[in-house]
């Protein structure tokens, strides 16, 4: 086939080549041509092989603000918040985590030590800077673990979202936390019928529609099932030991900027003592609100709130 390409559009595609490669990732942009407007969609390939999409919203010069999803969700449980902020003005970019929504599944590497590198990789590809990063339950572990392994030159405030840190399992020095048991639990309904236990887990404990009085939405329930259902079932399945097992409190310690934490005092999936509580004696100066009543999910059943809140502490 003939190639009509022209030679100056074609001295462009090989610099452009050169740049990212140099970079240490190979960046596939889903729009042709910049704009004053970020390119909404595109994937990246980490140093270790990894194909990773992300969502890059609202003005290009806007304030970046970075997502991390919960298990085992991918970067569409975050539209609610990044269509408000970039319609504020605020670059919202965020990607669906190795092994999850319409990234690659690595048979290794589901660890929390790969998610920040990961999430790092993401912000140094797109060369962010003065960023917020913004994880939700999982993704608060890996916010917390990008800041104890790639420290905070890159970053302008943190807000941890029915987040995991400290940590979820009890030790012996750690009694606060949650029996094994618990997680055996998840991890044996995974292996005994995985599309049940996120239906269980949608239309109960996560959006506290199991509490009496809880008006259900048939909508979050699917969007939640459909959404695990696209991660991998290896990804997954490894990923509970990830947020359940790993020690959070030595990166909660270099925590070294505004810090947001926000919780519901309903949480039946990542209770608040053991969680946003603990998270808040941990960091230094960190702000933490309580939503009396509300569920793990409040980024959907409470988002109002949620979106003015990240709002009001993005804007300082």
């Amino acid at each position: 086939m003939t190639n009509h390409t022209n030679p100056d559009q074609r001295r462009r595609n090989v610099l452009m080549s050169a740049a990212t490669a140099a970079a240490g990732v190979s960046l596939n942009a889903s729009a042709a041509t910049p704009s004053k407007q970020t390119r909404q969609t595109a994937t990246l390939t980490t140093r270790d092989g990894v194909t990773l999409y992300y969502k890059d919203w609202g003005p290009k010069n806007g304030q970046p603000v970075v997502f991390s999803h919960g298990w085992p969700l991918n970067s569409d449980s975050w539209e609610s918040q990044m269509l408000f902020l970039a319609d504020h003005g605020y670059r919202c970019i965020a990607h669906d985590r190795r092994g999850h929504g319409r990234s690659s599944q690595p048979w290794d590497g589901n660890d929390m030590d790969h998610y920040a590198d990961d999430l790092a990789q993401v912000i140094e590809a797109l060369d962010l800077k003065n960023a917020v990063l913004v994880g939700f339950s999982t993704g608060g572990g890996e916010v917390a673990r990008y800041v104890g392994r790639h420290g905070t030159k890159r970053v302008a405030g943190l807000a941890l979202v029915s987040a995991v840190p400290p940590m979820m399992v009890k030790t012996a020095d750690y009694p606060g936390g949650l029996p094994i048991e618990v997680f055996d639990g998840i991890r044996a309904g995974a292996i005994a019928n995985r599309a049940q236990l996120y239906i269980d887990i949608a239309s109960g404990p996560f959006f506290g529609f199991n509490r009496p009085g809880a008006k259900v939405s048939q909508g979050l329930i699917n969007s939640w099932t459909a959404q695990g259902m696209q991660a991998g079932h290896k990804n997954t399945y490894d990923s509970i030991k990830a947020f359940s097992e790993t020690d959070f409190r030595a990166d909660l310690k270099k925590f070294d900027k505004p810090t947001l934490i926000i919780h519901g005092d309903d949480d039946q999936i990542v209770p608040i003592d053991a969680s946003g509580k603990a998270a808040a004696a941990i960091v230094k100066h960190a702000k933490l609100l309580v939503y009396p009543g509300a569920p793990h999910g409040l980024t959907d059943t409470h988002k109002d709130r949620v979106n003015n809140d990240l709002l009001a502490f993005i804007k300082g």
